[in-house]
């Protein structure tokens, strides 16, 4: 069984010079599960008392501010059910660094005896696999949901369980395993069995350059010209072909 825990969180805002975590506190925590593919009901999402003041450019990004979080937990509340619920999973995040960083910043200042989120968990950054999709193209989270036709009219300002559900949709978009085009199934022709004109042809080398399987498809050729000829009583492709 494979789970994984798609998560964000918003903050009071960062440092656009020092590491960007320092004095700065996270305010709102979202994560997802997904089993085997498929996102799940199991989710945690937390309001946190950060105990100080929201920077104003963060306001306009998540719209959270310092009344609304006053009678919410502080994060030492909480860290051990954010533990628990990551532990020995798949850590799914956009630009994972941003939020990784955060929170072990928050488990050092409350002496939590988990250090490093890698200890217990493998990690996945979402933005690394954009950046390798769409080299050059934007990779943030409405570019991306846009790209894949995933909705963001709820989408009016930034929250961690939103955007942990979008990148949820976002992430199997991306991971999808493309099918692969077999030739063979598209020509209509059957490995083990090919019949034409009621010829069977067995053990044929199905590599490109094999002779066998030019001359099938030139039979099969002319004898769709000659079912032409037959209806319109002229192909002009097959005396071409007869002429050379």
């Amino acid at each position: 069984m494979n789970k994984q825990i798609v998560l964000d969180i918003e903050t009071t805002g960062i440092n656009l010079i020092e590491k960007h975590y320092i004095g700065h506190k996270i305010i709102e925590i979202g994560a997802i599960e997904i089993i085997n593919r498929k996102i799940t009901n199991n989710f945690i999402h937390f309001y946190i008392n950060p105990k100080k003041k929201i920077n104003d450019k963060a306001y306009k990004i998540h719209g959270i501010n310092n009344y609304f979080l006053k009678n919410k937990p502080i994060f030492l509340n909480i860290a051990n059910k954010l533990i628990n619920f990551i532990k020995n999973k798949e850590l799914i995040i956009h630009n994972a660094n941003f939020d990784i960083k955060f929170i072990e910043y928050e488990l050092k200042l409350i002496n939590h005896k988990i250090k490093k989120i890698k200890n217990i968990c493998k990690i996945t950054d979402t933005l690394y696999i954009a950046r390798k999709l769409f080299p050059g193209k934007k990779n943030n989270l409405n570019a991306l949901c846009q790209r894949y036709n995933i909705d963001i009219s709820k989408r009016k300002k930034h929250g961690a369980l939103l955007d942990a559900k979008l990148l949820s949709i976002v992430y199997l978009n991306m991971t999808r395993k493309q099918n692969k085009i077999n030739f063979l199934k598209k020509k209509n022709i059957n490995k083990k069995n090919i019949k034409i004109d009621n010829i069977k042809n067995k053990n044929i080398n199905f590599n490109k350059n094999n002779k066998n399987i030019k001359y099938i498809y030139i039979k099969k050729h002319l004898k769709y010209l000659k079912y032409i000829k037959k209806k319109n009583n002229k192909c002009l492709w097959l005396e071409k072909y007869k002429n050379n």
